[in-house]
């Protein structure tokens, strides 16, 4: 696995209406014929929310939905960037200028992380230009991660027209890595499934080194994903590095009560092992540590015996450096509580019991109530939603994301199916016209998807 690349598909485009629809608009926009294409899908995580960048263990799946770039290869060193949705505008720059905008990033900026990455990655003197033509299917900002899609595609296209290559592990990392240069202290799920994923397969994706393990969901069930039509997104407010400083902080305190060098711990997990202790052990340990009441700058500062400007300076991200409190106990009893459901539900898909439907289902709706209770990013309309696919079949229904918005992700008897998505459509989306910005395709069955690919055309090999 490790040493595997992004496979390369020879297609007739004739023979995709989507792909051959892309090509006569590169060719309008353009004047000449893309020398490739690339995808890389979306992803829908099924438990295991808010741990990826606390160092623990996922288990998504990719999606059908996904980006789809045409490129043209270009010797003028010049960017040029456009998108088939014409409510994105334009981009063009230099491959030698790239400038990320973090305070209000537009759609091009995710396209500039995959292109920097890859560039800082093998020091690039002299990149190619490109002509780009995007496509994209997964609804934006919904938390099935076009964003983090988008940086992958940009990677992969980078990569092609430089005539590079990379593992699929390779480009994950370095796409992980790229897209915090838009402001987000994000974790590796998104960008490992966008390479790793398999059709029918979801994944158990570990970090430390970088793996995937194939998991076997119950044949007789589906997944629904349903958009809450409530959008957030994660790089334009501190709603998620915040989450992710407070877990650092849970880390820095866990660690100085163990007698640990706390200044370099940065994750929970990091923390954990170091200890040689189970997950239920520090669940134990964050009772004996943490109080329940929220922690001011000052607390924490006096706690960690350093000064407000240390704190602000080598700890804080630059966008959370205002916040005024800190909810230690809660965030880090979120992760910990989620890490081991993680294992559960793999463990449970690979012994199969009578039961696994009731059980994987069960973990759902924990790990929505931990979203919403211990780690607050969830909102009415998500927790609405979630109610309302339990209400009509679901086993188990939670958010899925980053939160504040997106979708929720159903466990369905497939039996079950039809009713659920009829029942479902009527009670939320039918009664919320009047208050969402209901669109099309907000609530679909997927299965597991295959990843990242370049699609070569038939005659130009």
């Amino acid at each position: 696995m490790a040493a595997e690349e992004p496979g390369t598909r020879l297609i007739q485009v004739a023979e995709h209406p989507r792909l051959l629809k892309l090509k006569e608009m590169f060719i309008s926009k353009f004047g000449s014929i893309p020398e490739f294409y690339v995808r890389a899908p979306g992803r829908v995580n099924l438990i295991g929310e808010h741990i990826d960048y606390c160092g623990y263990a996922v288990l998504p799946m990719a999606v059908e939905q996904d980006i789809l770039i045409a490129v043209e290869p270009v010797k003028s060193q010049t960017l040029h960037l456009t998108n088939t949705n014409p409510k994105y505008l334009d981009f063009s720059t230099s491959v030698n200028d790239i400038h990320i905008d973090k305070t209000n990033p537009q759609w091009h900026n995710y396209f500039l992380c995959g292109l920097k990455g890859i560039q800082e990655h093998f020091n690039l003197k002299n990149p190619t230009g490109m002509n780009c033509l995007l496509d994209g299917i997964i609804p934006p900002s919904s938390g099935l991660s076009s964003s983090s899609a988008l940086v992958c595609c940009a990677g992969l296209v980078t990569l092609r027209a430089n005539k590079l290559s990379l593992s699929k592990v390779e480009l994950a990392e370095i796409c992980t890595k790229s897209e915090r240069y838009i402001g987000t202290e994000g974790g590796g799920m998104d960008q490992s499934i966008s390479f790793l994923g398999e059709e029918g397969k979801a994944k158990l994706i570990e970090f430390n080194p970088l793996r995937a393990t194939d998991v076997q969901l119950p044949s007789e069930t589906s997944f629904v994903i349903a958009n809450s039509c409530v959008e957030m997104n994660k790089a334009a407010t501190s709603h998620f590095n915040t989450r992710v400083m407070e877990c650092r902080l849970a880390a820095k305190f866990l660690a100085k009560y163990k007698g640990l060098e706390w200044n370099k711990a940065l994750c929970l997990e990091e923390v954990q092992v170091t200890l040689g202790l189970s997950l239920e052990e520090m669940l134990l340990l964050v009772e004996e540590v943490f109080h329940s009441e929220p922690y001011s700058p000052e607390e924490v500062c006096s706690y960690l015996e350093i000064s407000l400007e240390k704190l602000k300076t080598t700890i804080l991200c630059k966008n959370t450096q205002d916040v005024l409190v800190f909810k230690l106990y809660q965030r880090a009893k979120h992760v910990f509580s989620e890490a081991a459901r993680v294992l559960q539900f793999q463990k449970i898909c690979e012994e199969a019991p009578a039961n696994a439907i009731q059980l994987l289902g069960d973990l759902m709706n924990q790990s929505h109530r931990s979203c919403r209770s211990l780690y607050e990013c969830s909102c009415p309309e998500l927790d609405r939603l979630v109610d309302v696919c339990r209400q009509f079949g679901a086993q188990g229904s939670r958010l899925t994301g980053a939160g504040w918005g997106g979708c929720a992700v159903s466990l369905v008897p497939t039996d079950k199916l039809p009713d659920l998505l009829a029942n479902v459509q009527e009670a939320y989306y039918q009664s919320n016209k009047g208050t969402l910005a209901v669109e099309k395709r907000c609530l679909f069955a997927t299965k597991p998807g295959g990843g990242a690919l370049v699609f070569l055309e038939a005659q130009t090999m």
